[in-house]
Order: C-alpha cells, then structure tokens, then sequence
C-alpha cells in the first residue's frame, strides 16, 4: 500500500471514530470508563505476576502458613500456583451469593458504585500493608486483583449491555475495548514511570484514584441505560431486580445457552492456564531475580496489548457489524488449534510466547466482545446474575480444574501439556459453534419487548 492509501485508510478509520461518537454521546464516558478500569487493573498487574512467579516461598506466603504445610510434609513452594488458584475459587463461592444479594435487593445506582467503592477501599488498605511492611501481603494482594480484575470487569461489561443495544455493541465494543486496551498499555508505563520513586505501596494510591473516575464514569452513564430502558420499554435498571440470590448459577444449569456459554469460557481458561502455568514454569528457571521476571511479564502484556489493539481498532467492528458474532468466536478457536498443534511438536520457549500472546489478544480483541454482545438481547438477571457467575465462578472453577490438570500432565513433559491443549482447543471451538446455535433462538432487536421477558430473567 501506498503512503497516500495508507494516509487515506487513516483518515477513514478516524472519521469513523468520529462519527461514532458523534451518534453515541455515552461512547466517551464508556471510553474512559473502561480506559482507567484497566489502567488501575495493570498498574498492579506487574506486581502480582512477580509475587506468583516467584521461587522465594518466603515472598509469597505468610511464615505460618508455610510451617502450618511444611508441618504436615507438604512443600508449599511447589503448589504456589496450586494454593492460589484454589484459594480464589473459595473466594468467588463466598463472594457469589454476596454479591447476587447486592444486585437483587438494590438499584443499579446503589450496587455499582458500591461495588467499586468495596475495592477503591481494600486499596487503600493495601496501601497501609505495603507500606508498614505487614507479613503476608503478598499472598493477599495476589488473591485481591484476581477477584478485583473479574468482577470490576464482569460488572462493567453488565452495565455496558444495559447502554447499548445489539447493534450498537457490534458496531461500538471494538471501539470501547480498544479504550480498555489503551488503558491496559498506560498501566505498565505508570508503574515503570512511578515504582521506583514512590514505591510499590503508593501505585495502591494511584490505582484507587483510577477507579475513582470509573465511579464518575458510572453516574454519568447511568441516564444512558434509564433512557434506552425507556425508549425500549424494558425493565428501569433504576429498581431492584429482585429474584434469588444464587440464580445466576441456576440459570447456568437451566439454559442451554448459558450453558455453552459458560462450557466455552471454562475451555478458553484451561488453554489460558496451560499456558500461563508454562510461561511460570519458564520464567522461574529462565530468571533469577523477581525484577527479571516482572520485567518479561511485562514485554508479554506490552505485546498482547498491542496486538490486542490493531485487531480492534482494524477488524473487530468491521467483522462484527458485517458478519455478526460468528467469526469473532470461531476465528480464536482456529488460531489456538494451530497453535498448539505446533507447540504439542515443538514446545520452543518463544514459541509458547508467541502462541500466549496470539491466545490472549485474540481473546480480548475478538472472543470476549463477541460474548458480550450477546448480553444485549437478554433480560437483567442473565446479565448480571448469570453473566457475573460465569465470569467469576465459573471461570476460577475452571482455572482450579486446569491447574491441578496441569500439575498432572507436565510430570510427563510440555508435548503432553500442549497435546492436551489441542483437544480442548478443538472442545471450545465446538462450544462455540453450538453457543452460536443458541445465540441465534434469541429474538431479533426489532421483536416487541413487553416488561415481563425483560425482566424475569427470560431473553429480552
């Protein structure tokens, strides 16, 4: 291409932009919104990665636990990973029903900023255990951001299906991911930029002042979502939902959509945690030094983000208002399939990178968009109840699932990992195509939409 084709491809893409938000004013509050929610996220993301890599145990767990295992002949050191995982699948269990309390008994405009005043709170919290130097604090921050990264995002995508309508999700979320992108490329820079002046414990600070402006971002989208719930006749997220407290999980078991939906997410986090559980196994040998580690961390998101965001700046919107969903969801699965299928033949150290970072741009960038357009057409209680519960129970039950399978299967070297990887890559591309099956029952947007199937937990 030309320069002058590649001048005239740019102005198209930014006139577009243009365009877009000119048509949706709620585009430039869910921009920032989603820009600083993954801003705070990977502010502290390179010192989580660090923690769980580490070979020093004494830098992950608290002196007592370690003696509390060592004194029943278990090594904790080598079930870092194991203890972890477990730990925050507890906690998703008890934070479940807590959190599906939430959602029935009170408002939209009650539930949401009190979910991220919860963890602009624990920040702060943080911030007092860093900086005293509080035993422990490793294993609890760890625990902390992996509960923080899937239920701030989890509730924001909720709160994003009840701005947009389906056909503006498939025409606005690559525009909106690639927002969170941006957000995600910006936190790695702040922490390299600030960490070695102002010290681990003051990034908590700079982390709780981005979510801040998310909760700002919040009530300004808030007459947004009250006005398309108008002028669709929809249910107001203004009141209550009501409703049980476990029935997001109930609505797992009983609808067969959610049910492909949520066996697609639990695939797509065993091919993640084979790979992430590889990518430790190697930094923990490849690097001494928990600065090294942080450091290829950190070229490895750099890299996923950039990836992540030509796809959605390019492709995503393109594909998805031309096509639908369909390729978004089956377009992941082929690459990863050919992905392992190269590693379960050669499990090259670069070319598990290459195949990590193929996996977790594609997921981003096309994958999960894709999966919350379907929210779109749905009642409240799917969105929020059911849709929270596949992405934090059902997604830490998987990543539970797949450690401990991970565990298992590399006592017989990487071909065996990988090879196992390529039959549930193959399982979630099946998932995916049936997923499709179910998504295309759901009434069009232009079916009347009467308050009792927006609401009652029924499609939309």
């Amino acid at each position: 291409m030309s320069s002058t084709d590649d001048n005239h491809a740019r102005q198209g893409r930014a006139a577009r932009l243009r365009m877009a938000l000119a048509e949706s004013p709620p585009l430039l509050w869910s921009f920032l919104y989603f820009f600083c929610l993954l801003s705070g996220y990977y502010v502290l993301r390179p010192v989580r990665e660090a923690m769980a890599a580490s070979s020093d145990v004494e830098a992950v767990f608290p002196p007592a636990l370690i003696a509390f295992f060592a004194g029943r002949g278990v090594a904790l050191g080598e079930f870092t990973l194991q203890f972890i995982f477990t730990a925050v699948f507890l906690i998703m269990l008890l934070l479940q029903p807590v959190y599906g309390w939430l959602v029935s008994r009170f408002a939209r405009r009650v539930f949401l900023p009190v979910i991220y005043g919860f963890f602009i709170a624990t920040l702060l919290v943080f911030y007092a255990m860093f900086d005293s130097g509080v035993a422990g604090r490793g294993l609890a921050f760890i625990l902390w951001i992996t509960v923080f990264n899937l239920f701030a995002v989890a509730v924001f995508w909720s709160f994003m299906a009840d701005v947009y309508s389906n056909t503006e999700a498939r025409r606005y979320y690559g525009y909106i991911g690639a927002a969170g992108t941006i957000g995600a490329f910006t936190g790695p820079i702040l922490t390299r930029a600030l960490v070695q002046t102002v010290g681990i414990a003051n990034m908590m600070l700079v982390s709780a002042a981005l979510l801040v402006v998310c909760v700002v971002c919040i009530l300004r989208l808030r007459r947004y979502a009250v006005l398309r719930e108008a002028e669709r006749r929809l249910v107001s997220g203004e009141k209550p939902m009501g409703g049980e407290i476990l029935a997001g999980l109930k609505l797992i078991v009983s609808e067969p959509l959610l049910r492909w939906l949520a066996l697609m997410v639990v695939l797509g986090v065993g091919i993640g945690t084979l790979l992430y559980n590889e990518q430790n196994r190697i930094a923990r040998t490849a690097f001494a030094t928990a600065e090294e580690r942080a450091a290829f961390f950190s070229t490895l998101d750099l890299a996923v983000n950039s990836l992540t965001l030509v796809v959605q700046l390019l492709v995503t919107r393109a594909l998805m208002s031309r096509f639908g969903i369909a390729p978004a969801l089956l377009i992941p699965g082929a690459a990863i399939i050919l992905g392992f299928s190269i590693l379960s033949a050669s499990p090259l150290p670069l070319m598990v990178a290459i195949v990590q970072v193929v996996t977790r741009a594609s997921e981003f960038s096309l994958a999960k968009p894709a999966r919350e357009t379907i929210y779109t057409r749905v009642g409240r209680e799917w969105r929020y109840k059911a849709g929270a519960a596949i992405d934090t129970v059902v997604y830490r039950g998987g990543d539970l699932t797949f450690v401990w399978v991970h565990k298992f299967l590399a006592a017989f070297g990487s071909n065996v990992v990988f090879g196992a990887g390529l039959v549930i890559a193959s399982a979630m591309t099946f998932s995916a195509w049936r997923l499709l099956r179910e998504e295309a029952k759901l009434p069009s947007e232009r079916a009347p939409r009467g308050d009792a199937r927006s609401g009652d937990g029924a499609p939309a």
